[in-house]
């Protein structure tokens, strides 16, 4: 049987690409770049948000396998990736 955290991990990516989809078809619906763009801002938000709550439901799971340096490690790693994105 499947863990709790993959359960948990595997159900926020579906429920992420499903608001893609529906923001997809809003988009069309809409049938203007004005308000695509107001949607898409939106989207822009769901993506760090899902990232970060699934890493974080891996590495619960995950927490007395692995030692907590190494789970600090990886936090570093994603907090990286944020900096990455964000910086113009």
């Amino acid at each position: 049987m499947w863990e709790k955290a993959i359960i948990g991990m595997a159900a926020l990516r579906i429920m992420s690409g499903t608001i893609e989809i529906l923001a997809a078809l809003l988009i069309l619906k809409l049938n203007q770049v004005e308000k695509a763009l107001v949607v898409n801002s939106g989207l822009a938000l769901v993506g760090p948000i899902v990232l970060l709550t699934t890493t974080t439901i891996g590495l619960l799971g995950m927490a007395e396998r692995i030692s907590l340096w190494k789970i600090a490690w990886i936090f570093t790693g994603v907090m990286f990736i944020f900096i990455g994105v964000r910086q113009q």
